[in-house]
């Protein structure tokens, strides 16, 4: 199943990219594609199971240790069944482009990339998908982007391919550090490869900090976010936020935090205070911002610094088990939440954009009145990303700094702060965007459409759900199976 989840989009980007569709075919094309992954990744989410599931390998080769290996636990099949949802969202809303079927193409290839990295088992096979998904993206962002999207695009394939290349050179040490040259992510979890002291494990985690930290984004490794999403397509924007960001995060836990535990659990604190940074960092910029979409992504590296000192407390050799598990069961659970939450607020910068092609946010005012759905579903949003209780945003804070003060306490009390600038910002984004008068310019501003309405609500639907009922994705997530062993062992 999992591999079908890989091939399914992956064969439809093959027919996109030859076959003469139209736009409307290719769009659903696309569309039935992310489906029929979603499909086989409930079927599997349904089948049940503790640690690794669904797993099949086949030699790809031998000689090196490297075969196509696939499975999931209880982390990444939430991260691969929020992906395949939000590539159904991106695929299906409607877009007004030139070249679709291309554009289509490569949506789908995107997909089975991105799917391909939260499933494989294989560390070769991971560094594949994590490079490809940067081709994809490059290609949505320069070719069908507004404004400066070459340069953006551009910028984003250099930034993240330089921090590949050291995600490579990690990957390459753990594996000759094992008793048999093997990429089994498996057995590297099972039997961490180097000991904590030493120069070469504190560089080769450094490598995959900086490398996973480019994608995650986190300061000081941000600066290419910004100009990609705000030149990027609306569905594009809601894919880089939602799926690519999350590749950074899943690559810290699942290798450095479960290959490492040791040396993570050195460098644990530093890490902690890099996230907290982050924090700050992004929300006090973003509360700068007049450009509607760059204030939305340095929420990104706001929300994202929560994830990284999540996963820093679950390192730390400090504080109780219990905590450091609160804290990963945060940071997957703050994946999760963002992903849904901030790909639903570039959907709706996108839709500001087609309506008006002006993300100035001094140029709006007053579009409660032509447009209360957008309002709506925009409002939602906002109050779910800056935490309000009862949406999917509070379950991952709440997690993450319970944890948190139980390891690093004033950490956990600096990085409260971020909490009250993120609430102002998007409240003053609500004021600016939807209240007072409205511009003579805004008169013939149109609400959402209904296939609009219906893709949003089905991501906000799930934002409401994991706010008032989260014991089901906690269940599924099962931190306890990442971090079994104090000091952060996998």
């Amino acid at each position: 199943m999992l591999t079908l989840a890989i091939l399914i989009p992956l064969l439809a980007a093959a027919v996109l990219a030859v076959a003469p569709l139209g736009a409307t075919t290719a769009r659903w094309t696309a569309t039935g594609a992310a489906a029929l992954s979603l499909l086989a990744l409930v079927v599997v989410w349904i089948g049940g199971g503790e640690g690794f599931r669904a797993v099949s390998e086949v030699p790809w080769v031998p000689e090196l240790g490297i075969a196509w290996r696939v499975g999931v636990d209880g982390m990444s099949l939430a991260l691969a069944l929020m992906s395949a949802l939000l590539f159904v969202v991106a695929t299906a809303w409607p877009i007004e482009l030139q070249q679709a079927r291309a554009y289509y193409a490569w949506m789908a290839f995107l997909a089975g990339v991105s799917i391909g990295l939260f499933v494989t088992l294989d560390l070769i096979v991971f560094y594949v998908f994590f490079d490809l998904s940067l081709v994809g993206m490059y290609f949505l962002i320069g070719r069908w982007g507004h404004g400066e999207a070459q340069h953006a695009a551009l910028k984003f394939f250099v930034y993240t391919l330089a921090g590949s290349l050291l995600i490579l050179i990690g990957i390459i040490v753990l594996a000759l550090n094992m008793p048999e040259l093997t990429f089994d992510m498996r057995a590297l979890i099972d039997t961490p490869p180097l000991a904590a002291a030493g120069v070469v494990p504190g560089l080769v985690f450094l490598a995959f900090v900086i490398g996973f930290g480019i994608k995650t984004p986190i300061f000081p490794f941000h600066t290419w976010l910004p100009p990609a999403h705000v030149d990027a397509p609306g569905p594009a924007s809601a894919l880089l936020a939602g799926v690519l960001l999350k590749m950074g995060a899943y690559g810290l836990i699942r290798i450095p935090l479960q290959m490492m535990p040791e040396t993570f659990a050195r460098w644990a604190l530093p890490l902690a205070i890099v996230g907290v940074i982050s924090i700050l960092w992004g929300a006090i910029v973003a509360f700068a911002q007049e450009n509607l979409k760059r204030r939305i992504a340095y929420t990104s590296v706001n929300h994202m610094g929560y994830t990284v000192l999540g996963i820093a407390v679950a390192g730390s050799a400090l504080g109780s088990e219990a905590a450091r598990q609160l804290a990963l069961t945060g940071a997957v659970v703050e994946m999760i939440a963002h992903g849904l939450i901030t790909g639903a607020l570039f959907l709706i910068a996108g839709a500001v954009w087609q309506r008006s092609q002006d993300y100035h946010l001094p140029n709006f005012g007053g579009l409660a009145g032509p447009a209360p759905r957008l309002t709506g579903a925009a409002t939602l949003a906002a109050f779910a990303s800056l935490g309000l209780p009862g949406l999917a945003g509070f379950v991952a804070e709440l997690h993450i700094f319970l944890g948190a003060f139980g390891v690093y306490p004033w950490i956990a009390a600096i990085g409260l702060l971020g909490i009250l600038i993120t609430a102002a910002l998007f409240l003053r984004l609500l004021r600016q965007m939807f209240f007072g008068d409205l511009p003579k310019e805004r008169a013939g501003f149109t609400d959402l459409t209904r296939i609009e309405v219906a893709l949003l609500a089905a991501l906000l639907a799930l934002v409401v759900l994991i706010g008032l009922w989260p014991a089901w994705l906690l269940s599924l997530i099962d931190a306890r199976a990442l971090i079994a062993v104090p000091g952060g062992g996998g």
